[in-house]
């Protein structure tokens, strides 16, 4: 099958959805399929080989430049591709990009609006190209945010659209009121130009068919799924003792969580007396939310727990596998519904037991694969008492990693992705009454 698959870049910084349209572009294409994995506003960052294609389009900064100024929607290509070049794109966003939501409010409504948006000039180049290259049986986006796109590039190249639903509401909600509302409507209005959309979760399924107002015969869920390469299982670990490391690894913002972490972990040491437990954390951490790191760094030092923290800051592959084995047990307790989690499958996939909160898409995964606990989201102390818990109860910690590692295996590859990322691809190619051309 040929797919043209939309990734939607994040500059420097590793994305969840980067991460797994990536995974998912490269088992397919070991598979023999013909994936044109093709970045919209930056190249994209991933930790394993990157499949994505060299070309990028709706560049970043043309898109800022077109939204500011009436003259950038009218220069000359030749001149757009001084700033379009990939090169270009990563330089200026090298240090940081805002994903600040509250900022990029009517950026994000002139995308939206897709040809009647500022960027109608980006989508006319992106399809120019697209004309030049083989038709595919396919075309995926990678969120709702994109959907502006839908209905362009089915008429442009005549073939079924894919919308991939990954946890773009929490932007969405993070819109000033107005904007939010009026992002809502447009979405809802082009929801018709999308022959299926894919949540990666069962809890999205519902939550998007209310949200945005789709037919739920419209919402197949496509879970996520990760490369399992080189992750070890790790099959026990030290039973008792003193020592017990909690790890987190994920954004550092406060929607993740982790000043509940924070408030959980010193429960930890002083009500439940695990003094020698420490707390490692990983993560990408964005210029705006260094502030709120630095809070609970002095919160935990305001406790006497400096010496048992640490922040091992942005890490690759490797070194993901290599924290993520280390650790006796694993959270990170996001205070909204996550719809993914691909922290919790890299945990599991390392033998590593998750405490998470019970919501978003964290009930399903654990009851799936048996690799965690729930716990009452918010609940600090509730948090503490399943972590020590765990500490003191070696069989249970050890029956939990071993299912959670099998569990991840089983349910949650990439290869376990494909599989059903092809199954509904050939559906919605049936459905719309056309024959593969590739």
């Amino acid at each position: 099958m040929r797919i043209l698959s939309i990734t939607a870049g994040a500059a420097d910084m590793y994305c969840g959805s980067c991460l797994r349209d990536n995974a998912l572009a490269a088992e397919l294409i070991a598979r023999g399929h013909d994936v044109l994995l093709l970045p919209l506003y930056t190249p994209t960052r991933t930790d394993e080989r990157n499949v994505s294609d060299p070309h990028v389009f709706y560049g970043g900064i043309s898109v800022f430049l077109q939204e500011l100024s009436p003259l950038f929607r009218r220069t000359p290509r030749f001149l757009d591709r001084l700033w379009d070049a990939p090169s270009v794109i990563r330089a200026a966003t090298s240090r940081a990009v805002s994903v600040d939501p509250a900022q990029l409010g009517d950026l994000t409504l002139s995308v939206l609006r897709g040809e009647d948006g500022h960027q109608h000039k980006e989508l006319r180049k992106l399809i120019d190209w697209l004309k030049t290259q083989p038709r595919p049986d396919i075309i995926v986006l990678p969120n709702s945010l994109l959907i502006g796109l839908a209905a362009p590039l089915r008429a442009a190249l005549g073939r079924p659209v894919c919308c991939t639903l990954q946890g773009e509401d929490q932007f969405l909600e993070g819109l000033p009121r107005m904007q939010r509302a009026a992002a809502l409507d447009i979405i809802r209005a082009k929801v018709p130009d999308v022959d299926r959309f894919l949540p990666v979760s069962e809890y999205y399924v519902d939550f998007m068919a209310d949200y945005l107002a789709i037919p739920t015969e419209r919402l197949s869920v496509l879970p996520l799924g990760i490369n399992l390469d080189g992750y070890p299982e790790r099959r026990q670990t030290p039973a008792g003792g003193a020592t017990l490391t909690v790890g987190y690894f994920a954004r550092v913002a406060p929607g993740k969580g982790l000043h509940v972490l924070a408030d959980a972990f010193r429960a930890l040491r002083e009500r439940l007396g695990v003094r020698g437990a420490r707390l490692e954390v990983a993560g990408y951490l964005a210029p705006e939310h260094r502030g709120y790191l630095a809070e609970v760094e002095a919160k935990l030092s305001s406790w006497g727990l400096e010496g048992a923290f640490a922040y091992r800051g942005v890490i690759d592959r490797a070194r993901k596998i290599e924290f993520l084995s280390g650790l006796d047990v694993f959270s990170v307790p996001s205070t909204y519904p996550d719809p993914k989690g691909i922290f919790v499958l890299e945990a599991m996939a390392c033998g590593v037991p998750v405490v998470q909160p019970r919501h978003g898409a964290f009930p399903e995964i654990l009851e799936r694969t048996g690799g965690g606990i729930t716990f009452e989201p918010h609940d600090a102390d509730r948090l503490a008492d399943e972590l020590a818990g765990l500490h003191r109860e070696p069989d249970r910690a050890e029956q939990l990693r071993r299912q959670g590692a099998y569990g991840v295996r089983k349910h949650y590859s990439a290869a376990r992705m494909a599989d059903r990322a092809i199954e509904f691809f050939g559906e919605v190619v049936a459905s719309a009454g056309l024959a593969a051309v590739s």
